[in-house]
């Protein structure tokens, strides 16, 4: 069996900030990791090569700047057996529409894949939709929220998560996987696996001629939205308790209301 994970480089969200005036974010200083819902995803791709053994593959695939190579790195010292960099300008600027191109193009000229896994969304941008979209433009099943699984042959046994339970999908490969961070919790990187990582594994690095993929459909020319603007917002006023009966409380949330000509 052959997976391909999509993994993602993102800031640190615990330490990023704002510039008031530009309205966009400060990266300058803020640390850079896994998205959390994508190390979940390559946990599982590397659990269900340990259960099939040495016939399955994992390849882990990322769209960024040359600095992105880390978390692939981290990835093959995981366990991952090897590592694509889509690294191009004509990339820059891409939203979730431009971004599946590129790796959907991307996934194609690597080689028959059984399964490819996503994370669920990005803790950068939240918007679930890069997965889905690889989905559609490879033309295969898929099934999201993914909150745990098992192999059977060439079927793929589902529970994904709804707000109130969940439900169970089977699915035959190749399907692409959505996984949530209930899935798993992800390994640590072996000794061995950093040593081999950072010293023997190759990083293949992709272009937009090496995939094949026409300029227009990739990075700001390829991008039907652009965020504007981001900012965070004001502060909310420090809240008042109220005190005494339910009555009491009744009348004094009244004469505020007044007060402020809401009611």
């Amino acid at each position: 069996m052959k997976i391909i994970v999509c993994i993602k480089q993102v800031p640190d969200t615990t330490e990023v900030r704002i510039d008031p005036v530009k309205g966009t974010l400060i990266r300058d200083g803020v640390p850079s990791i896994l998205n959390p819902d994508d190390n979940s995803a390559l946990e599982e791709a590397l659990r269900i090569k340990e259960t099939l053994g040495q016939d399955t593959t994992v390849t882990v695939i990322t769209m960024g700047p040359p600095q992105a190579e880390e978390i692939l790195r981290q990835a093959m010292a995981m366990g991952a057996d090897s590592a694509y960099l889509l690294s191009d300008r004509a990339f820059a600027g891409s939203d979730t529409w431009a971004t599946s191109n590129a790796i959907a193009a991307a996934i194609k000229s690597i080689d028959n894949f059984d399964i490819v896994f996503c994370g669920r969304q990005a803790i950068d941008g939240d918007t679930a939709q890069v997965g889905p979209q690889i989905a559609q433009r490879l033309g295969m099943a898929q099934v999201t929220y993914v909150q745990s699984l098992r192999v059977e042959g060439n079927s793929i046994i589902v529970d994904r998560a709804l707000e109130d339970g969940y439900e169970t999908i089977q699915v035959n490969t190749p399907v692409l996987l959505t996984a949530i961070k209930e899935l798993n919790t992800p390994r640590y990187m072996s000794i061995n696996g950093i040593f081999d990582a950072f010293r023997e594994k190759e990083i293949k690095v992709l272009g937009i001629k090496d995939i094949g993929l026409d300029p227009a459909l990739t990075g700001l020319t390829g991008s039907p939205t652009q965020v504007r603007k981001s900012f965070t917002p004001e502060p909310k006023g420090k809240g008042e308790m109220l005190t005494g009966s339910v009555k009491e409380m009744s009348d004094q949330l009244v004469i505020k209301l007044k007060q402020k000509h809401l009611i």
